[in-house]
C-alpha cells in the first residue's frame, strides 16, 4: 500500500475512534451504578464493625439520591472534591492524623476519568469525609468507652446530615469549621498546636543539663544553657548574651515557666522545673493533640452563663458571655479517689450544711477509731442514726460490725468544723459530687490541691456564693447573715446553671500563653493508647 493508503487508513481509524468517544456513554451517566456496586465491594471488605456500620449509613444516604455523586460531574472530580480532599490533608491541624483518611491517596485518586476509578474515588472520599467530621464533631473515640471516669456523651452527627450538607454547601471549608467545638477554647489550642509544629519542624527546642539545685544568685556552667531554654519558651526578657550568674531577669523568666508549667513558681531550677524544660516538643504536641479530642468530647457550643472546672489546673471559673467574673483555685480528688469528668446543672445552694458522711468513709474511716473511742463522733459534732433515729455511739458493740455490714449512717451537723464548711453548692449528680468550703485552708497553698475524696473544695465560697447568688437578689450582706444563724437554709436557684467538670492537661488562656498540668489521674496515659490503637482504622 502506498504512503497515501496508509494516511487514508490512519484517517478513517481516528475518525472512527472519534465516532466511537463521542458515542459511548459518558463515565457520569455510568457512575450511579458503579458507585453501588462500590460501596457493596467496601461493605464486604470492611475491617471492623464501625467501618461497616459506617458504609452501610453511607450506602443509605446514596440510596436515596439513585446513587448521584457527590464528588463527581461529568467525567472528572469537582473543585469540591480537590476542597475535600486538601481538606483531610490539612486535618493534622486539629490534631488528627491525615493517614488515617487516606489523604494522600485520596490526593492521587483525583486524576481518575474512567468509570471505575471515578466510583473508586467516590465512595473512597465520601468515606473518609464521613469519618473525619464526625470525628471533628464529637471525637474519635466514645469517652465512656476510653475510661469509665468520663461521663459525658458527645453529640452525634449522621452519615447522612453530614453528607446532605455538603450536597448543598457552597462553602466546604465553612461547613467543615462549623463541624469542630465553636469555642474560644478550642481554637486557642488548635492555633497554639500550630505554633509547636512550626517549632518541631525547626529542630524542637535545647536541653538544661540534669544538676544540683539551681537557686538565685548561683553561678553554674548550665546558666547559658537555662537561658537559651527560657529565650525558646519566650519567656525571657534580658539580653541573650549573659555569663554564668543565674540573675534576676533570668529567675523572672523561670518564675514565669514554672507558672506555665503548674510547678511551684519559686525560680528554684530543680529536678522537677528541669523535667519540664526537657519535655520535647513532640510529646508537648501529643498532649495537645489528646487534648483537642477531650475538646471535641465537649459540647459544641457551651451555655452562655456557666461553671467550669478543670481538675487538672484545680481551678473553677464562673463565665458570662466568654468572659470569667470569677475564678479561684479548688481542691479536687486524692489520685485514688479521683474526680470524674461530667456535666450537670447547679440547682441549689446550701449554707450551713448538714455533712452525711458517705458511707465508704463511715466505714473506711470513722469505724476503726469508733472502735478504739466511741466519743470520737461527739468531738467532731457527728450524729450517729440508725433506722429507728440517733442512738448513743457508746451503746453499739462496734467490733461486730464492718464492711457490708454497717447499718448505720453518720451526719455532722452545721457548725465551724463542719467538714462541708459554711456553704455547699449542688448539682445534684450520680457521683454526689459537689462544691463546698473546708476547714482545711491551709491545702489551698499547695501548688498541687488534690486532697479531696472527689468533691470540689473552695477557697473562697461566700464569695463564689455572692457571684452565683447576685443575679437572684443576694448581696454579700444579706449571705453573711444567714451563715451568722448557724442553722440550715437552702436556697433553690431560679436559673438553673450548667456546670462543665473537665480535665485538661494543656490549654490556652486570652493572653496567648499556652499552659500545661501534671497528668496525676493518668487520664493522658490511658486516652493516648486508645488513640495509638485507632490509628489507621
Amino acid at each position: 500500500m502506498t504512503m497515501r493508503g496508509n494516511l487514508g487508513v490512519r484517517a478513517l481509524l481516528a475518525a472512527v475512534a472519534l465516532i466511537v468517544v463521542w458515542t459511548a456513554p459518558a463515565p457520569a451517566q455510568m457512575l450511579g451504578p458503579a458507585i453501588k456496586s462500590e460501596l457493596a465491594r467496601a461493605m464486604a471488605n470492611a475491617r471492623s464493625e464501625s467501618l461497616k456500620q459506617r458504609l452501610q449509613d453511607i450506602d443509605a444516604h446514596y440510596a436515596r439520591s439513585l446513587y448521584a455523586p457527590i464528588w463527581v460531574q461529568g467525567n472528572r472530580p469537582t473543585a469540591k472534591a480537590e476542597a475535600m480532599v486538601d481538606a483531610l490533608n490539612l486535618s493534622y491541624e486539629d490534631g488528627l492524623h491525615p493517614d488515617d483518611y487516606d489523604a494522600f491517596e485520596l490526593f492521587s485518586k483525583l486524576g481518575a476519568t474512567d468509570t471505575a476509578g471515578l466510583a473508586d474515588l467516590e465512595v473512597h472520599l465520601t468515606t473518609a469525609t464521613v469519618s473525619y467530621a464526625q470525628h471533628m464533631h464529637g471525637g474519635r473515640l466514645n469517652p465512656r468507652e476510653v475510661n469509665r471516669e468520663i461521663v459525658i456523651y458527645p453529640k452525634d452527627i449522621s452519615a447522612d446530615a453530614i453528607l446532605a450538607n455538603i450536597r448543598r454547601t457552597k462553602n466546604l471549608k465553612a461547613y467543615l469549621r462549623l463541624l469542630a467545638p465553636r469555642t474560644q477554647r478550642y481554637e486557642r489550642l488548635r492555633q497554639a498546636i500550630a505554633v509547636f509544629r512550626r517549632i518541631e519542624a525547626n529542630g524542637g527546642w535545647s536541653k538544661v543539663p540534669e544538676g544540683p539545685a539551681l537557686k538565685p544568685g548561683a553561678t553554674d556552667a548550665r546558666v547559658p544553657a537555662l537561658r537559651k531554654r527560657m529565650i525558646e519558651a519566650a519567656t525571657y526578657r534580658g539580653p541573650a548574651a549573659g555569663g554564668l550568674v543565674y540573675d534576676a531577669a533570668l529567675v523572672d523568666a523561670v518564675k514565669q515557666f514554672q507558672e506555665l508549667m503548674g510547678v511551684t513558681p519559686d525560680g528554684v531550677v530543680g529536678p522537677g522545673t528541669v523535667k519540664q524544660m526537657n519535655v520535647s516538643v513532640s510529646e508537648r504536641i501529643q498532649t495537645m493533640e489528646i487534648n483537642l479530642e477531650r475538646n471535641r468530647w465537649l459540647q459544641n457550643e457551651f451555655a452562655p452563663y456557666h461553671i467550669f472546672v478543670n481538675l487538672a489546673d484545680q481551678v473553677v471559673k464562673v463565665v458570662r458571655n466568654d468572659d470569667t467574673v470569677h475564678a479561684e483555685i479548688v481542691q479536687v480528688g486524692q489520685p485514688y479517689h479521683r474526680t470524674p469528668v461530667f456535666t450537670d446543672e447547679m440547682e441549689y445552694v446550701e449554707f450551713n450544711p448538714y455533712w452525711n458522711v458517705p458511707p465508704s468513709i463511715a466505714v473506711n474511716e470513722y469505724l476503726p477509731k469508733l472502735r478504739q473511742n466511741p466519743g470520737v463522733l461527739a468531738a467532731q459534732n457527728i450524729s450517729l442514726m440508725s433506722s429507728s433515729g440517733p442512738i448513743s455511739p457508746s451503746s453499739v458493740n462496734w467490733a461486730s460490725y464492718g464492711k457490708g455490714n454497717f447499718p448505720f449512717s453518720l451526719r455532722q451537723e452545721p457548725g465551724p468544723g463542719n467538714a462541708l464548711g459554711r456553704v455547699k453548692f449542688m448539682f445534684p449528680n450520680d457521683f454526689n459530687v459537689y462544691m463546698h468550703d473546708t476547714p482545711s485552708k491551709s491545702k489551698f497553698e499547695a501548688t498541687q490541691r488534690y486532697f479531696s475524696h472527689g468533691c470540689i473544695r473552695l477557697r473562697d465560697p461566700l464569695k463564689m456564693a455572692e457571684v452565683i447568688l447576685g443575679p437572684e437578689g443576694w448581696n454579700r450582706q444579706r449571705i453573711d447573715a444567714v451563715v451568722a444563724t448557724g442553722k440550715n437554709t437552702v436556697v433553690t436557684l431560679k436559673t438553673k446553671i450548667p456546670v462543665y467538670v473537665v480535665y485538661l492537661t494543656t490549654f490556652v488562656n486570652k493572653d496567648g500563653t499556652i499552659h500545661f498540668r501534671e497528668d496525676v489521674y493518668g487520664r493522658d496515659k490511658i486516652l493516648g493508647e486508645a488513640l495509638a490503637k485507632v490509628r489507621g482504622r
